[in-house]
């Protein structure tokens, strides 16, 4: 009797050990990743949504040939809302965030320690997944407001967006190229729908937004109020895209915002960042799971972007490296030699 109660005992705490095992083994395939994005009324927010869930495929998950997720094996991916470009690739950079959203303008100065970053380290550790998607620079005010160029801002009370994001740097730059000083206008930091609100309201003459169309809070202040979109065309925007390789000329069509008709303007690209201490073999299978079939068409129908983001794009415009893992999967596929 006593015998096999100390047999039993052994194999029930053998047992606990396997389970433990398993259970250590199992809590080491999981795996997080986060892909900073912007502000939840712009666009990199509901974009990354979608490829978060597109690359994602947690522990239990069906098969993807069952109908179930065709991610990365153990891989949790999120979207994180953030002040946009700026904040992060100091998010990558710093090791808070293992990816992120950013203008392509941005990341590169960001890279090499040159244009807005001058003066800065440069972010030598920064690295490409792929290029997403085409961003327009919208100049929002009300259809009545007097307001039909750039130089009409002069006197204005005009919201730049944050410092930290993408759009703060480009409406600077919009402003010199058009011959006004951030002291010529009275500067506000509003994003999303706060801007938005603050121009129904009078608070403010017009806003920037550095976004690809159509963007979420524009839809919506377009079918609550008159607004228009300033041209950013001209000498101005000519000399933009000559000091500056990665803007170029652009048109919002008529139809992306209700009352609106098409607006030459300027644009960037959006690109996806993350570290070069990033694991190869992770990278690999996430740039991967994000050309998948099966993300295709979570693309195709997660937003009005989607459909845009191809890997016949994913490699326009790039300035920054890329990564080695992202790289590897590019050659496999004929796209690098």
């Amino acid at each position: 009797m006593t015998l096999s109660l100390r047999k039993l005992k052994g194999l029930v705490a053998g047992a606990a050990m396997v389970a433990g095992l398993a259970s250590i083994a199992s809590a080491q395939e999981l795996k997080f990743f986060t892909i900073g994005t912007g502000g939840t009324a712009y666009t990199y927010y509901p974009v990354g949504g979608v490829i978060a869930n597109a690359i994602s495929k947690p522990p239990g998950s069906r098969e993807c040939d069952a109908g179930g997720s065709c991610g990365v094996e153990g891989l949790i991916a999120s979207a994180v809302s953030s002040r946009g470009s700026v904040d992060n690739v100091n998010a990558i950079i710093s090791g808070l965030r293992n990816s992120g959203f950013a203008q392509s303008d941005v990341a590169y100065w960001a890279y090499t320690g040159t244009g807005t970053m001058e003066g800065k380290e440069p972010a030598e550790d920064l690295r490409t997944i792929a290029a997403l998607f085409e961003e327009h620079i919208h100049l929002v005010t009300l259809a009545d407001s007097g307001i039909n160029a750039v130089a009409d801002l002069k006197g204005k009370r005009v919201s730049l967006d944050e410092p930290g994001s993408g759009t703060y740097v480009d409406a600077n730059l919009i402003l010199e190229a058009n011959g006004l000083a951030l002291a010529d206008v009275t500067a506000e930091a509003l994003k999303g729908g706060a801007a938005s609100e603050a121009l129904r309201n009078g608070k403010i003459d017009a806003f920037f937004v550095v976004a690809g169309y159509p963007t979420g809070s524009l839809v919506e202040l377009a079918s609550a109020a008159e607004i228009k979109l300033v041209p950013i065309d001209g000498a101005g925007a000519d000399a933009l895209v000559e000091k500056y390789g990665f803007f170029a000329a652009s048109d919002i069509p008529e139809g992306a915002y209700e009352g609106v008709g098409t607006t030459s303007t300027v644009a960037v690209g959006a690109q996806w960042f993350t570290s070069a201490k990033e694991d190869d073999d992770l990278i690999y299978d996430i740039t991967k799971a994000l050309w998948n079939d099966n993300s295709r068409k979570l693309l195709d129908v997660g937003h009005a972007k989607g459909k845009t983001i191809t890997p016949d794009t994913a490699l326009n415009g790039v300035g920054v490296p890329l990564h080695a893992g992202a790289e590897r999967f590019y050659k496999e596929i004929g796209l690098l030699k």
